[in-house]
């Protein structure tokens, strides 16, 4: 395990768990500690007669603690992994006691039972014309939510957007319970979201009009569902919000074995659910991939991604054009830390590999890229951007440029980060050799 306190702080719940982490990464916080080549364990003497019993599975980084936290990772097993972190001479190799034995034995059973059961599902004959009668009698209520949805937006085109800030967001509620009615959660979601951009940036009609634009040629596409190609067919099913089953996507989806870094990682509210990103890179593919995690606001996410690592495993890719999302098949294998990303590009190979994702899937929202040689620079208005060393520039988003210039101390590096088609989010840097995070991970 090759992890810097950085990445360590990135798996906190919230900003009080990795304050009190820190507290608990000396030698003295702990009674008795232990490794091994997939657990880390010990013993942190709390207020209580008996220490609390912390161990970490450094396979998947998952962890359990006798205290009765109810925040995961809890700041004991936070403490544990800074203190390896730091000085991880300082716990020395073991047999594992007991309880962190019978600990990872579980661990090891839940997991064959959940793949013998995906394998049983997976074996189970299917109703393939009841299936598709379903998804038949899905499509057509969202398209008469589309055409409804369709009057609606015409008539805000014909009387200009110009009063839409008088409105208020019940206009924009309405629609959107409208289209949840018509069985089209996801274009619902992005109809409240443009009713956040509404008068809010004194560029909001350019902004409204672009995803309303959006909007527009979904519905004109829908029209022609069944002449589109399948993959165009199954990314407009998703964009309105049709899912597709993780046992599926293991059954059926395109698979990619390859050495992986987690080059960036973003976690975002989304309404009443949080919603993490990690964007990983291969080595021999160049591909990029996502894995996307969902949990609500007081729950632990399931599985635990450190920014930075490097792992080998195979990935099933879900259906559609341009598809980057992905799904893990197995247990991941973990691989040292690297000094440098896999691979990087010019600002212009972004955009042109940007240009044609969007050929394939105009409803793409970003893109991965880690970007070649980057400096940032401010300019009189107080805007940030960053250039490369063919003079090409990107405008930022975030609000903690000035760590990377602290970090950069003004020369050029590898950022990793997204790419919205208006503004780039640098997440990640290679520094001397070190990978290290520009921006806050957690919400």
């Amino acid at each position: 395990m090759q992890l810097t306190e950085q990445q360590v702080l990135a798996l906190a719940p919230d900003s009080s768990s990795a304050a009190n982490g820190k507290k608990l990464m000396s030698a003295s916080k702990w009674v008795s500690s232990g490794k091994n080549e997939q657990a880390l364990w010990g013993e942190c003497q709390g207020s209580g007669s008996k220490p609390y019993q912390t161990q970490i599975d450094l396979t998947d980084f998952a962890s359990k603690c006798s205290c009765p936290s109810r925040k995961f990772p809890c700041k004991h097993a936070l403490g544990l992994l800074l203190f390896a972190a730091s000085d991880s001479g300082q716990i020395a190799a073991s047999a594992p006691p007991e309880w962190v034995s019978a600990w990872l034995d579980k661990r090891t059973a839940t997991a064959a039972k959940k793949e013998e059961k995906a394998a049983e599902k997976a074996a189970e004959p299917v109703d393939e014309e009841a299936r598709r009668k379903r998804q038949d009698k899905r499509e057509q209520r969202v398209g008469d939510g589309l055409a409804a949805f369709r009057l609606w937006l015409e008539d805000v085109i014909r009387q200009g957007i110009a009063g839409l800030p008088a409105e208020g967001p019940a206009v924009w509620e309405q629609q959107a319970a409208r289209l949840v009615d018509a069985q089209a959660p996801a274009l619902a979601a992005r109809v409240r979201r443009i009713s956040d951009l509404v008068g809010a940036e004194s560029d909001w009609p350019q902004q409204v009009l672009s995803e309303l634009g959006s909007i527009a040629l979904a519905i004109h596409a829908w029209q022609q569902l069944p002449r589109l190609p399948d993959e165009v067919q199954s990314s407009l099913r998703q964009y309105m919000g049709f899912t597709v089953a993780e046992d599926e996507v293991l059954l059926s989806g395109t698979r990619c074995k390859d050495s992986w870094m987690l080059v960036a990682q973003t976690l975002v509210h989304d309404g009443h659910i949080r919603v993490q990103r990690n964007w990983l890179q291969g080595r021999q593919s160049g591909q990029f991939a996502l894995l996307l995690q969902f949990a609500a606001p007081s729950q632990p996410m399931p599985a635990n991604y450190i920014p930075g690592t490097c792992f080998s495993a195979e990935l099933a890719c879900w259906p559609g054009a341009a598809s980057q999302r992905a799904l893990l098949c197995g247990t991941p294998a973990a691989l040292p830390a690297e000094s440098a990303f896999y691979n990087s590009e010019s600002i212009a190979q972004m955009l042109a590999r940007m240009s044609a994702v969007l050929a394939q899937n105009p409803w793409t929202d970003r893109i991965p890229a880690v970007l070649q040689a980057l400096t940032p620079f401010r300019d009189a208005a107080g805007n940030w951007f960053a250039a490369d060393q063919q003079g090409q520039a990107l405008a930022l988003l975030g609000t903690q440029h000035w760590v990377w210039m602290a970090v950069s101390g003004g020369a050029p590096l590898d950022v990793a980060g997204e790419w919205d088609g208006k503004h780039f989010l640098p997440l990640a840097c290679m520094a001397d050799g070190c990978y290290t995070l520009l921006n806050e991970v957690h919400a």
